[in-house]
């Protein structure tokens, strides 16, 4: 469509801005949530030691090769080392260990014999083991030093979100903290003369204000810290105030909604005019977008005020700047392809992206009957994805293939 611009577009422009946040030290038990920020490299190997990975008998290879139910194997033991042990019994030919799953590997050892491939299991391991089977290779059963990660070895990369498994990692090869991205500091406004508090009675021509607990999750979903969050009236200076005070806050960047629009009260607009670029996108919902960056270097947002529009804007623009911010290594929700088990039509000359779901069948349906109605904020709710159909589709039909970003 003539004097839009592209997603893509649109996007460029923001990320042209973006700034990378500040490195912290974090300990581990600190850092769910934040991206990595420089590599992680191993202190000790992994495993640190070679050691067991059965309960059974820790065995010299070549005295049990031949062991057989017809030709079964006694050795002597002569040590008990259970996990946790420091103990480095010295094994002689046609002796044996008793270990325990984890115990450290005697030097003179090479192979575990379960119990279970012994007379007497573990009933009987104190002063005997009659292996009645032989392991199938020298080495059998134990975890060998450094087999997953030798120390010094890069255990993960820069730009990796942490979660309970990479802590776990980092921790298994001796780090107690981290090197990390500053999260990224966010003040949200919404503007609306017409906003009350969520609970409190409407007259008419109210409504709750919705957009500021949306935009907040989904900012402290992308890795951010809220600073605050605030409603100002369409009459006034209340933006430009309200992006003053995130400034003295220290805040990376401010997301209005609302007030962005060509109408005659579009508070964001008229109070930061001279600060934001306001521009149309080929996109719907979210057509009307504002953005701008302070001479600090402080991004301002600004996005529609229907909230499926807010919600989409935010995927399309706002996520992928704070993610650039914290250095993560995907910016992007991943896409996928469905079939779609609806008909549905599509705005002309934009690009639709539809609240949806993904039903049993696996294939992609509305979230509501209204489609992407930019006030549909209960649909909103129920969506799990959004369905993304190109500018150039008129209307999708049963069984096409549609792209879908999961949510």
């Amino acid at each position: 469509m003539s004097g839009l611009r592209t997603v893509e577009e649109q996007l460029e422009a923001v990320l042209a801005q973006v700034r990378a946040l500040p490195a912290e030290v974090r300990p581990l038990a600190e850092a769910t949530g934040f991206t990595l920020a420089a590599a992680a490299r191993a202190l000790n190997p992994v495993p640190a030691f070679d050691n067991s990975a059965m309960d059974g008998f820790a065995v010299r290879f070549a005295d049990v090769a031949t062991a057989s139910v017809t030709s079964p194997v006694t050795l002597r033991v002569i040590a008990d080392v259970p996990a946790g042990s420091g103990a480095d019994p010295r094994l002689e030919p046609g002796t044996a260990a008793r270990i325990m799953t984890g115990a450290p590997v005697p030097t003179d050892a090479d192979t575990v014999v379960p119990f279970e491939d012994t007379a007497g299991g573990l009933a009987d391991s104190l002063e005997t083991a009659v292996v009645m089977q032989a392991p199938r290779a020298e080495g059998a059963h134990v975890r060998a030093a450094g087999f997953d990660a030798a120390a010094g070895a890069t255990v993960l990369e820069p730009g990796v979100l942490l979660g309970a498994r990479q802590l776990s990692a980092l921790a298994s090869v001796g780090l107690a903290a981290v090197e990390v991205a500053r999260r990224p500091r966010v003040a949200v406004v919404s503007t609306g003369s017409e906003l009350v508090a969520p609970g409190e009675p409407l007259s008419r021509g109210r409504i709750p204000e919705s957009n500021g607990i949306l935009l907040a999750g989904l900012a402290v979903e992308a890795g951010a810290e809220i600073l605050f969050r605030e409603v100002v009236d369409d009459e006034g200076n209340g933006p430009a105030e309200a992006a003053a005070r995130a400034a003295a806050l220290g805040a990376d960047a401010v997301i209005f909604s609302g007030g962005v629009s060509a109408g005659a009260y579009e508070a964001v607009r008229q109070s930061l005019g001279d600060a934001m670029d306001f521009v149309k996108v080929a996109m719907q919902p979210g057509k009307p977008q504002g953005f701008g960056v302070t001479a600090e270097g402080m991004l301002l947002f600004g996005l529609p005020g229907n909230p499926v529009s807010a919600a989409v804007s935010f995927e399309a623009f706002v996520r992928p700047a704070l993610l650039r911010m914290q250095g993560r290594t995907g910016i992007h929700r991943p896409i996928r392809t469905f079939p779609a088990g609806a008909a549905w039509r599509t705005p002309p000359g934009r690009r639709q992206y539809l609240p949806a779901v993904i039903d049993a069948d696996g294939r992609v349906q509305p979230a509501t009957r209204g489609g992407s109605g930019s006030h549909l904020s209960v649909g909103l709710g129920a969506a799990t994805a959004y369905a993304i159909v190109p500018a150039e589709t008129d209307e999708v039909s049963i069984g096409d293939s549609v792209l879908v970003m999961e949510l």
